[in-house]
């Protein structure tokens, strides 16, 4: 998922995105882009993209005013595999994270639910065996390895990631 549709934007048709890529000027080289409908991707043809201000604006092939467009409201877009944005090795898209397991010392840690960004750096929200809830700093030495295609998260072992005050 690259971004959520939050408004129609004008009379001709461009409705108005949410993106959640860091890298939103990828809206601009894209020729198609899939919408949810229901748990089925539809896909729909760019025909243009504008930018005004911080917001991104879409239209698609055969939608030409507001009324056209008023059910796609709230619609999540995605994108084929093949328009990813190729990342840096270590970086990893946030729906390759959520969903993932989360081990340490061999066992269970939890499933990362979100993933929270801030300035410092990303925090994971883990969900652990007994419906709790863990906030771990996305630092590379607490993650000894992510292997995204079998989601799965592997923390340096220990005993704790804090040290102890006293």
């Amino acid at each position: 998922m690259v971004a959520r549709i939050t408004s129609t934007a004008d009379k001709k048709g461009f409705v108005k995105i949410y993106s959640y890529s860091d890298f939103p000027e990828r809206f601009f080289s894209l020729k198609e882009v899939y919408i949810d409908f229901f748990d089925n991707k539809k896909k729909f043809i760019v025909e243009e993209v504008k930018k005004l201000k911080n917001d991104y604006f879409i239209r698609f092939k055969n939608f030409e005013s507001a009324q056209d467009t008023k059910f796609l409201l709230d619609k999540e877009i995605f994108v084929d595999e093949k328009d990813a944005v190729k990342l840096p090795e270590k970086v990893y898209f946030v729906h390759d994270l959520t969903g993932s397991k989360v081990f340490r010392n061999e066992k269970l840690f939890g499933i990362i639910k979100e993933v929270l960004s801030y300035p410092a750096n990303d925090v994971y929200v883990i969900e652990d065996p007994d419906g709790g809830e863990i906030l771990l700093p996305a630092l590379s030495e607490l993650i000894k390895s992510f292997d995204a295609e079998r989601k799965v998260m592997i923390l340096v072992p220990g005993e704790s990631f804090y040290e102890d005050e006293d």
